[in-house]
């Protein structure tokens, strides 16, 4: 098997492996720079005004205003550097080993951070509507964010310790490329089980919450539900396809099949992006559209 190209589980930023005549340059490149500058050109600003107005949360919890908080600042640190993964999938790596280090350990603490923050979310809005919510009183606010943060850079490490800048006929990249195949495999489980988790979370979550609320006159309230089934398939469809490509990934190393393991690889980038998307969207799903469910929770 010849050696697998790796660059794209933290973001291919090398030139695309070859003429577009033999790798699908739209979806691999165009796309994901469109859509990852939509993300940074929405997200940024709508985090932004989440961290310094706090829309609608006089309303909520002193846990529900810190875990928003946390989300916002976990997007931010997603989002903040997406114009320099921007500039170098159209270019190469020109910042060193040691930014492409600090900047992929950034990009997945953001990144799991958020993800634990949303599912820890939907968890809490789910025992406070069962009246539950003494779970989350007896842990503390301030220890359960210790913990998220504890365990979002455990998990992130690994990706800090992989990357390396490497040089080839296409440019300079910040890649995986000389990982062992066990290496990646074990990676690639991990991404893949934090995601799959954190899915199977939020749905039951949503679900249980809708399932709830949907015996009390509450719920007659069509932008409630309308709100509910946008959380859960806004997180559902846009990291789906990353846990999945994940899974085809392990598979193509697991059976040594190049072809496949190509397919990923033009993929992460797509998958990558999508995720992104959800970092920007969490403003308007979270911080500023919530504050009417959570009043009609009360009520109820």
């Amino acid at each position: 098997m010849e050696q697998l190209n790796t660059s794209a589980i933290t973001f291919n930023i090398s030139s695309t492996p070859g003429d577009p005549s033999n790798a699908p340059w739209f979806f691999y490149r165009l796309v994901p720079v469109v859509v990852l500058s939509i993300c940074f050109l929405l997200g940024v600003p709508g985090n932004i005004a989440v961290v310094i107005l706090k829309p609608n949360w006089q309303h909520l919890s002193s846990l529900s205003q810190s875990l928003m908080l946390n989300l916002a600042i976990s997007d931010l640190i997603c989002l903040l550097p997406l114009p320099l993964w921007i500039y170098t999938l159209q270019y190469s790596w020109t910042f060193g080993l040691v930014a492409c280090k600090i900047l992929t350990y950034l990009m997945y603490c953001g990144v799991y951070s958020s993800m634990l923050t949303v599912t820890v979310l939907s968890v809490q809005r789910y025992l406070q509507v069962v009246n539950l919510q003494t779970i989350f009183k007896c842990v503390g606010k301030r220890r359960l964010l210790v913990l998220l943060w504890l365990v979002t850079m455990i998990l992130s490490i690994p990706a800090s310790v992989v990357p390396h800048v490497t040089k080839d006929q296409y440019g300079t990249s910040c890649t995986r490329t000389d990982s062992l195949p066990s290496q990646l495999v074990a990676m690639l489980l991990t991404e893949c089980l934090v995601g799959l988790v954190a899915i199977s979370v939020v749905a039951f979550s949503y679900i249980g919450l809708h399932s709830k609320l949907n015996h009390a006159a509450f719920f007659n309230n069509p932008q409630t539900t309308r709100l509910i089934i946008s959380i859960t398939v806004a997180f559902f469809v846009l990291w789906m396809p990353f846990c999945i490509t994940n899974v085809l990934g392990v598979a193509a190393i697991s059976l040594k099949h190049q072809g496949l393991w190509k397919f990923c690889l033009y993929s992460y980038n797509l998958v990558k992006s999508l995720a992104f998307v959800n970092s920007s969207l969490n403003p308007f799903l979270y911080a500023f559209a919530y504050r009417n469910m959570c009043t009609g929770c009360r009520e109820s």
